[in-house]
This record gives structure tokens, C-alpha cells and sequence, in this order.
């Protein structure tokens, strides 16, 4: 029988320490600061069976959507090189862009609708969403889907 899995995007203040804990003792291990789980764990102050009960729980946005299609509502300012702006800053940072969908604009804002797939970014995906939610322009940019 499979089992049915349900993923959520959850901001990390709200997260039980222990679960931040844990994605501190992945990045230590990770990054080679330390070798052993062991050391890792004593390192951020949890036990090695609370790390390895949750440590498949738990992972970074982007480690879970690289290599992934992900597709975003962006809401612009119809104005002329706005959209080509957008799309020009997912390019640089290595998005391929799958779709583009545009609505009508209406009062002066457009909503389009972007599949990317994420596998060449040069980010991690926190930080390409927050740099295209910045662009001059962009009104609001969400997260609608990922495969």
C-alpha cells in the first residue's frame, strides 16, 4: 500500500525547535563543518535519536524542488518591459521557463502565470522567489504549484 504524503511550506518561526535543530545538524553535516552525526548533534544540542526520528521530515525548500517544475502567480504593473523584466531575471538565474500564461490586465495589473524548471538555478528557490518578488513592478509573486 502507498502511502499518501502531504507537503506543506511552513514559515520556519513557527516550526518546534527541534525541527530547526535538526535542519542545523543536516547543514553542519552538509557543509563539512562536522563529519559525524554525532558531532553535529552535540554541536546544536539534540540527541542523536531525535535527529534521526525527524531528519526525514524535514529539508530545505530548494533540496525538495531541484530538478523540479514550479509554477508561480505573479501579478505585474502592465507596463511596457515589466513582464520582459521578470523573465529576463528567472533566465539569469538559470530558470528554464517552461509556460507563460498572461490575463488581460485589469486596473492596471496583469496576472501570469510561470512554470519553471528549477533544475539549472543558480539559487536556492527563497532566494530566486525573493529576488523576482522584488523587481520593480511585481506586485505580489506566489508559489502555486510544484511537480
Amino acid at each position: 500500500m502507498k502511502e499518501d504524503k502531504n507537503f506543506y511550506i511552513i514559515d520556519k518561526n513557527v516550526l518546534p525547535e527541534i525541527f530547526i535543530k535538526v535542519m542545523e545538524v543536516k547543514n553542519l553535516l552538509e557543509s563539512g563543518r562536522e563529519r559525524t552525526v554525532q558531532d553535529a548533534v552535540n554541536t546544536v544540542g539534540i540527541s542523536r535519536s531525535a535527529f534521526y526520528k525527524y531528519r526525514d521530515a524535514i529539508f530545505p525548500l530548494y533540496e525538495h524542488s531541484r530538478g523540479k517544475n514550479v509554477t508561480f502567480s505573479v501579478n505585474i504593473d502592465n507596463t511596457a518591459g515589466k513582464l520582459s523584466a521578470v523573465l529576463n531575471s528567472m533566465a539569469s538565474a538559470g530558470a528554464n521557463i517552461l509556460t507563460i500564461n498572461q490575463t488581460i490586465p485589469i486596473n492596471g495589473i496583469a496576472n501570469v502565470t510561470i512554470t519553471i524548471e528549477t533544475q539549472n538555478l543558480k539559487m536556492e528557490l527563497g532566494d530566486f522567489v525573493n529576488k523576482v518578488a522584488n523587481i520593480d513592478g511585481v506586485r505580489s509573486l506566489k508559489i502555486i504549484a510544484r511537480e
